[in-house]
């Protein structure tokens, strides 16, 4: 405890990783396992729950030998994670029914347009803050209750439980113990009233949940737990949880009304601080819980893009245009413009603002010229593109930024980042530490624990590596993205 350590569990979606923090918030070891896709079906995807929780462990305690310090010298863990992902399981024994469903399965499209022919979708925004998509847990968490032999009369008598991926690690930490979420996640599942802190008896009606399946709700910073000591050697206090997300914005010192970040990994997500507001967005953005600290709840508008990284994934595993994902900044520097080529990444629909289901992904404006360099770098243009879409809806929103911070692994192409900058006509800022998903994981379970005093001293630890400032003619980046928007178009299949 006198060192301060932290450690941050950061699940994936590709990869469960752990990471140990210092209380300057700088990391001392990392641990991490590459989690592999399940597909069964065209637009489902799944991860074995058991690997997750097995690898999760096993990062916790390579980050841990990697640090040189045992569990006994950590004040806290802390617990960050892909959202929405939905696992159902037995709480004699802890086995999942099921395949993990991750949050970008499509399988409940269907179930989802009929609610919304029904005229549920208002009625499901304002209690949520959420539109009415596959994407999160409700529809997922219904599929399995209906499509898992006896799953729904072993849930009605209360032998099953149901949880985020938060959710999952919590239990198996605890040996069992302990079924709890925190607020930020309960938000992403549909079935959570934002503005009343609970979850709906009307929603669970409506999706046909049994309440009797889920977790607690707590707040974002506080005790949840220990950790069983036969895992890591001591028993560690869980203090900490929050989804992907709002850690990320967390860790960027995000805290006041209107400060804004962007983060690039598997897909790109952005989120602005509305303070304790829940803002209803009329331009198709997400309102949701940033976190809850000491009751008091802090929301925030939110972009969802389902697929950035995931897009360079695809050109270097699936088409093999090249070895490693940081070899697309080389060839994109390598190519003076993509010839008009533009990347659609809408490999599992498209989000915000789209939320369309059914689009699918697509290569416009090939030419007999076009090869790998101009491929590659018009998929991350798309990411820009994506980008301005949610940008142009924030500030239909009434929201003004001044700038742009961003994290997530696709932040160390400084290609990107200028085209990124010049495409959304703001400075961009990357802090020297791109972890930020984990270290707001580290912050808000170090803040219950001491570690840290207040939000002031969090918000000191924030650095700037690097400013990305616009270039680009403003006549150049309207004709591009007119661009996109055009190929956006193509691809749309007209039930979003």
């Amino acid at each position: 405890m006198a060192d301060g350590y932290i450690l941050a569990l950061d699940q994936g979606t590709t990869s469960s990783r752990a990471i140990v923090f210092d209380r300057m918030g700088a990391i001392r070891g990392t641990g991490q396992v590459e989690l592999p896709q399940i597909y069964p079906q065209p637009g489902w995807v799944e991860h074995d729950a058991q690997r997750i929780w097995q690898d999760s462990l096993a990062s916790a305690r390579d980050a841990l030998a990697k640090a040189g310090i045992a569990a006994s010298d950590l004040a806290a863990i802390g617990i960050t994670n892909q959202r929405e992902t939905t696992v159902l399981w037995e709480r004699a024994g802890g086995r999942p029914l099921h395949n993990a469903i991750v949050w970008q399965d499509r399988r409940t499209a269907e179930r989802c347009a009929a609610l919304r022919a029904q005229g549920q979708d208002r009625r499901v925004a304002a209690l949520t803050g959420l539109v009415l998509d596959p994407y999160f847990s409700a529809t997922k968490l219904a599929w399995l209750l209906d499509n898992v032999p006896g799953a729904r009369a072993r849930a009605e008598r209360g032998e099953l439980a149901f949880g985020t991926i938060d959710s999952w690690l919590l239990w198996n930490l605890t040996g069992g113990k302990v079924h709890a979420t925190d607020a930020s996640n309960a938000a992403r599942t549909m079935l959570f009233d934002i503005h009343r802190q609970e979850w709906s008896e009307e929603l669970l009606a409506l999706f046909g949940v049994p309440r009797a399946i889920l977790p607690e709700v707590w707040d974002s910073s506080g005790r949840f737990g220990q950790a069983d000591k036969a895992l890591l050697g001591a028993a560690v206090p869980i203090s900490g949880i929050a989804g992907d997300q709002q850690a990320a914005t967390f860790g960027q010192a995000a805290f006041a009304p209107g400060d804004i970040k962007s983060t690039y990994g598997t897909g790109c997500f952005v989120l602005v601080n509305t303070g304790e507001r829940a803002v209803a967005s009329a331009h198709r953005l997400l309102t949701t819980v940033a976190w809850r600290l000491g009751g008091r709840t802090t929301y925030a508008l939110e972009g969802s893009i389902f697929v950035a990284g995931a897009a360079m994934q695809w050109l270097r595993d699936g088409l093999k245009l090249f070895a490693r994902a940081a070899d697309s900044e080389a060839l994109a520097r390598a190519a003076a413009s993509t010839g008009g080529v533009y990347l659609v990444p809408a490999f599992v629909g498209l989000g915000a603002p789209y939320w369309d289901a059914g689009a699918r992904g697509a290569i416009l404006g090939l030419t007999r010229d076009s090869g790998i360099k101009e491929i590659a770098r018009a998929a991350l243009e798309a990411v820009a593109y994506q980008t301005r879409d949610l940008m142009e809806a924030i500030r239909a929103d009434g929201i003004a930024p001044t700038s742009l911070k961003v994290d997530g692994g696709m932040v160390a192409n400084s290609w990107l980042m200028q085209f990124l900058a010049d495409m959304i006509d703001l400075p961009v800022e990357r802090p020297v530490v791109t972890e930020t998903t984990a270290l707001g994981a580290a912050y808000l379970a170090g803040l219950a624990e001491g570690v840290w005093g207040g939000l002031d001293q969090v918000a000191r630890a924030w650095k700037r590596e690097a400013r990305f400032a616009p270039a680009m003619a403003r006549a150049d980046r309207d004709r591009l993205y007119a661009g996109w928007k055009d190929a956006v178009g193509r691809v749309r299949s007209g039930r979003g």
